[in-house]
């Protein structure tokens, strides 16, 4: 699965495809299925918001699009 999202504040865009935990690699946007982003990502729809922790705090983020590739 490949998510593009958009930081409610910042209006920055970011795509992430989301892998098992032996593909993740976070140089190629590659995430682990585990990690906290894709955790709150899974289950969501394009449209959505959610909170994700972060170190820096909570960040919200609108679900631009979701691809099954």
């Amino acid at each position: 699965m490949t998510v593009d999202i958009v930081n409610c504040d910042t209006d920055e865009t970011k795509t992430y495809q989301i892998v098992g935990d032996d593909e993740a690699d976070i140089k190629n946007n590659k995430i682990s299925v585990n990690s906290p982003i894709a955790r709150g990502l899974i289950g969501k729809e394009e449209g959505d918001t959610v909170g994700i922790q972060t170190p820096a705090g909570l960040v919200e983020y609108e679900i631009a699009e979701v691809r099954y590739e």
